[in-house]
């Protein structure tokens, strides 16, 4: 494999085996996969929280409903929050372990909407188990770890729109994608955040 699409790849697509955690965040999102897999973690133990968000996209105004799966998420949802909440009760998981917001519109307010619901529960957060879509995970990182700068985040990702570390370059879509994320991580991290990181 070329040394770049490598490179890329790894930077991009950042996975972590799961380890027993304070909580596990949901990046928002209308994907179901993501409220299922944090409701696996949560069954199996991971972790006694699930953070959820949030409101509606930024780009559209409005929750899109499911991306997949819409038989059995078939409510009329309209918030983020209001999805991934019904995920997790579908599949097992009690209301009194899903803490969220339904305000944020895009990932960094994702990130800091999640730290004032959990400052706001008086919740101590050493480790996070953090699932997002797979070829979102870095931007995911560097914005969570920009707000929660003392925690340490495991990342747990789900594939999305079939795009994986071991395929993104064989497709335009899967090359826009990726590129485009890359591109993203650039743009949106700004000196303060880079202060963060360095002062944890």
């Amino acid at each position: 494999m070329n040394a770049i699409i490598k490179d890329i790849g790894e930077f991009i697509f950042v996975e972590n085996s799961p380890e027993k955690a304070d909580g596990i965040m949901v990046v928002g999102g209308s994907h179901p996969e993501l409220g299922e897999k944090a409701a696996e973690l949560w069954k199996n133990g991971y972790a006694p929280y699930i953070f959820i968000g949030g409101g509606v996209s930024i780009k559209s105004g409005s929750f899109p409903g499911p991306r997949s799966k819409a038989d059995v998420y078939n409510k009329s949802y309209e918030t983020e929050y209001d999805f991934f909440s019904d995920v997790l009760l579908i599949n097992g998981v009690p209301q009194s372990v899903i803490l969220g917001e339904n305000r944020s519109s895009y990932t960094r307010e994702n990130a800091l909407f999640a730290k004032e619901v959990a400052e706001e529960n008086h919740i101590c957060l050493k480790k996070v188990l953090l699932i997002c879509k797979a070829f979102h995970a870095r931007r995911c990182l560097m914005f969570y770890q920009a707000a929660f700068p003392e925690v340490e985040f495991l990342l747990t990702p789900v594939s999305g729109y079939n795009i994986s570390k071991d395929n993104w370059y064989l497709t335009e879509y899967g090359v826009k994608r990726v590129l485009g994320e890359l591109k993203r991580c650039g743009d949106q991290i700004n000196y303060d955040d880079i202060n963060n990181y360095i002062n944890a």
